[in-house]
């Protein structure tokens, strides 16, 4: 039994003066990553007018991916997909997002949510939507691949 006490008193000291070597210098100041670079994007033409919703979807998908051309695709969907988001978005009468929720969020890969919104966001505003009936809000389905590249499921009918 002493033994095993002064063994454990020998481990407590050497664990200790291992602990007493001095902390490195960190900087005054923490770095802090600033925003990711924007990706260029050619500036999009104001959104005509859609005379109905389902018109208007289309409209607005398409957008999205011109809004997004190194984060979209068209043509062929792969399979497996890597994740498919769903987001509602609500508009103003000018067509600017006033909100998006998450309707359905992907098991894996979760951050093409935040991919998702932000083309929502990039494509905006999307024309006037007085001539439509309220609520001016619209669900999208986003189709990603596995270079986490969108497809709106609209464009996919």
């Amino acid at each position: 039994m002493r033994d095993r006490r002064g063994l454990l008193a020998s481990f407590a000291g050497a664990l200790l003066g291992a602990c007493s070597s001095p902390l490195p210098e960190w900087p005054a100041t923490p770095v802090r990553a600033g925003p990711a670079p924007a990706v260029p994007v050619a500036a999009l033409a104001p959104a005509p007018a859609a005379r109905s919703w389902p018109e208007f979807q289309r409209q607005a998908a398409r957008r999205m991916v011109d809004a997004s051309p190194g984060g979209s695709y068209l043509g062929p969907v792969s399979e497996p997909l890597l994740a498919i988001p769903v987001l509602e978005i609500d508009l103003d009468r000018t067509g600017r997002v006033l909100d998006i929720r998450v309707r359905r969020m992907p098991t894996q890969a979760r951050d093409t949510v935040q991919l998702a919104i932000d083309a929502v966001r990039r494509a905006a505003p999307y024309g006037d939507m007085s001539h439509l009936p309220r609520p001016w809000k619209f669900t999208e389905v986003f189709l990603f691949d596995d270079q986490r590249r969108f497809k709106p499921r609209t464009l996919d009918e």
